[in-house]
C-alpha cells in the first residue's frame, strides 16, 4: 500500500470521527513529509525516523504500508466508518456548509475540494464565518473579497466550488455582513451563534428577521443544540417553531439538516414540523476538515428515517436548479 495514501486516509478518517485536530494533522504532516522523499531515505528505517514530521505512530504506518500490508491503525479506523450509506445519500449532489482554514476549519481550500471530489460531489459551498464570530476568525468584508478571488480558481469540469458564507444572525435579526458582499455570493447560510437561551419571543423575532432577508438561502443548525461530543452538551434555543418554519416555507428558505453527530439539529420533532409546513431542506456537513465532508451519511440517514422526500432537499438538485433557487 502506498504510505502517503495510508497516512492521508488515516487523517481523513480521524477527521470524520472528529478526533483531535492535532492528531489528524500529524498524519497529514507525515504524508506531506514523505510525498517527495528520496526513495533511498524512505526505505532506510534509520534515516526515515529522523525525518521532520515523522513520529512513532506515523513511522509504524509507513513501515507496514511499505511491507505491503494495510497498516493496523488504518484497519481499525476502517472497521468503524459510521452508518451505511442510505438510498437518499446516493442522491445528494453536494453540500452547502463547509469551512476552511480561512476561519475555523483545519485545512486549506484545496484539501477541502479534493475531499469533495473524492466523495463525488458536483458542488461544494465554502461558507466560512462572518466577522462577528471572532473566536472562529470570521471574515471581514475585505478578507471575504480576497477569498472570493481564490474560490474562482476552483472551477473544473463536473465540479463547482460555490462562493458562500455562514453569516451570523444579530440579535435584531440583521445579518453580519454588508448587503454588497452578500450579493456577490452563491449561497448564504444564516445561523444563530450567540445568546441561544434568549427569551423565546426575542429569538423568534431574531430568526424571522434573518429568514426575511432576501439574501438568506439556508437557516443553519436551527436550535444550536449540542447532544454529545468533546464540547459537552447544550440545550437548543426555544422559539415559535411553527412561525419560523411557516416563514421558511413562504420565503423558500431551506431548513438545514446539520449532519454533525454532536448537533443532530434540528431535533426529529422539528424536522417533522418543517416537513408539514412545506419547507425545503438542505442536508449539510458543516465540515471543519476534509474527512468531515462525509458526515453527510448521518444527515441523510436522519432525513430518510423522517420521510423527507428527495425532491424537497435542495442538495439533491443539479447545479443549474440550485443556483436558480439561490438567485430567486
Amino acid at each position: 500500500m502506498d504510505p502517503v495514501d495510508a497516512l492521508t486516509e488515516i487523517a481523513y478518517l480521524l477527521e470524520r470521527e472528529r478526533a483531535s485536530r492535532y492528531k489528524s494533522k500529524a498524519f497529514r504532516t507525515a504524508g506531506a513529509a514523505i510525498a517527495e522523499l528520496d526513495p533511498a531515505i524512505l526505505n532506510d528505517p534509520i534515516r526515515l525516523k529522523a525525518v521532520a514530521g515523522i513520529g512513532d505512530s506515523t513511522y509504524k504506518v509507513i513501515q507496514q504500508a511499505l511491507a505491503g500490508e494495510v497498516p493496523d491503525y488504518l484497519a481499525r479506523l476502517r472497521a468503524d466508518n459510521g452508518p451505511k450509506p442510505s438510498e437518499l445519500r446516493a442522491k445528494l449532489r453536494g453540500d452547502l456548509h463547509s469551512h476552511s482554514e480561512w476561519s475555523d476549519g483545519t485545512t486549506s481550500i484545496d484539501l477541502m475540494v479534493a475531499a469533495a471530489l473524492r466523495l463525488g460531489h458536483e458542488y461544494l459551498a465554502l461558507t466560512d464565518h462572518s466577522p462577528r464570530l471572532t473566536i472562529a476568525r470570521g471574515l471581514s468584508a475585505e478578507r471575504l473579497d480576497e477569498q472570493l478571488a481564490v474560490v474562482e480558481g476552483f472551477r473544473d469540469d463536473g465540479f463547482t466550488l460555490l462562493k458562500g458564507i455562514e453569516v451570523d444572525i444579530h440579535e435584531d435579526g440583521t445579518l453580519d455582513q454588508t448587503d454588497e458582499m452578500l450579493g456577490k455570493l452563491d449561497v448564504v447560510v444564516a445561523s444563530v451563534h450567540s445568546k441561544l437561551q434568549s427569551d423565546p419571543k426575542e429569538m423568534t423575532k431574531r430568526m424571522l428577521g434573518a429568514i426575511r432577508n432576501p439574501h438568506t438561502d439556508v437557516l443553519g443548525h436551527v436550535t444550536g443544540r449540542l447532544v454529545e461530543g468533546s464540547r459537552g452538551t447544550r440545550p437548543g434555543s426555544t422559539f415559535d417553531a411553527a412561525a419560523v418554519f411557516a416563514e421558511c416555507a413562504e420565503r423558500r428558505v431551506a431548513v438545514e439538516i446539520n449532519s454533525r453527530p454532536e448537533r443532530q439539529d434540528p431535533p426529529d420533532e422539528f424536522i417533522a414540523m418543517a416537513l408539514d409546513a412545506g419547507c425545503l431542506f438542505s442536508i449539510d456537513s458543516d465540515a471543519l476538515a476534509p474527512g468531515q465532508l462525509s458526515l453527510l451519511d448521518y444527515g441523510a440517514e436522519r432525513a430518510e428515517r423522517m420521510g423527507v422526500p428527495a425532491e424537497r432537499i435542495v442538495t439533491t438538485w443539479p447545479l443549474p436548479e440550485l443556483l436558480a433557487w439561490t438567485g430567486r
